[in-house]
């Protein structure tokens, strides 16, 4: 990829310094005070300042603490600002051709754990989107685990947050809302629904390739990287990996093939209406 590294852009939030849980008060913990304010403000005695005049301490805002970033992984986080930004500048101009504002997501960097709008985020969980704060949460060293899989490189990572930059693109859509309605009047057809969302956001990702070969950012041997990818997160190879076998019903986000032939599709076509896959038994 062809790219200047510049620090971080202010679409990014990086948590990776922070430590705790959160406000809290000594021994008292986030759980326990909502329950003393609750309890408080039903019966109208102040139990919040009797546990605090009483030695319980007071509450205390996360704190960042000291932070070790090594220079592959400072790199690794201007890249990710990077890509994001480019992403984001790209469906601005693809969405306002068709008369859609496109309000830009941001990225938080963390590290282990932090708080999401859609609950806790977990290294182990992997890089996701929640859309209730717009926001794409990833740990850098999932860079580490995507390498195990056997996908390494620039633009192996770039495939990665501009799949979840497609889930805001469905977002921003509509198509999020109605495929969660969709999913609630059918839970049958829950998973087969959840494959074509992240099916569709592989397919955006491509669009977003296509126009990064436009502008020369990237050239093929990226794309092949972004392709190895898409194959080495697909349902099947992760199953086989995990268990030693594949459940396809099972399935959420779809087969390698599946994955590698939708972000080609998008890549080849650079159009939004190639990335229908919730028609024709896709």
């Amino acid at each position: 990829m062809r790219w200047t590294p510049g620090g971080l852009s202010s679409d990014v939030e990086d948590r990776r310094g922070q430590s705790g849980g959160g406000l809290g008060g000594g021994g008292l913990g986030i759980v326990g005070f909502i329950i003393l304010l609750v309890i408080s403000l039903v019966t109208g005695r102040n139990y919040i300042g009797a546990y605090f005049s009483s030695g319980g301490g007071a509450p205390q805002q996360q704190q960042s603490g000291p932070r070790t970033v090594s220079p592959q992984e400072d790199r690794s986080a201007q890249l990710a600002s990077f890509v994001l930004g480019d992403a984001q500048d790209t469906w601005t101009q693809i969405l306002a051709k068709e008369g859609v504002r496109y309000p830009r997501a941001r990225l938080v960097l963390f590290r282990d754990y932090t708080q999401s709008g859609c609950g806790a985020a977990q290294s182990s969980t992997g890089p996701f989107y929640c859309p209730a704060d717009q926001k794409v949460y990833l740990d850098l060293g999932f860079w580490d685990q995507l390498k195990q899989f056997g996908a390494s490189g620039e633009f192996a990572q770039a495939y990665v947050i501009a799949h979840e930059i497609g889930h805001h693109v469905q977002n921003v859509l509509g198509i999020e809302r109605k495929v969660r309605g969709m999913q609630q009047q059918n839970p049958q057809a829950r998973n087969q629904l959840s494959v074509a969302m992240e099916l569709q956001a592989d397919c955006f990702a491509g669009v977003w390739a296509h126009s990064t070969t436009d502008r020369q950012v990237t050239d093929q041997a990226d794309i092949k990287g972004g392709l190895q990818a898409a194959a080495a997160v697909g349902d099947d190879r992760m199953q086989k990996m995990a268990r030693g076998y594949v459940t396809p019903d099972s399935f959420t986000h779809g087969s390698s093939e599946q994955r590698m032939s939708w972000f080609n599709r998008g890549f080849t076509t650079g159009q939004v209406s190639a990335c229908n896959t919730f028609s024709g038994g896709s």
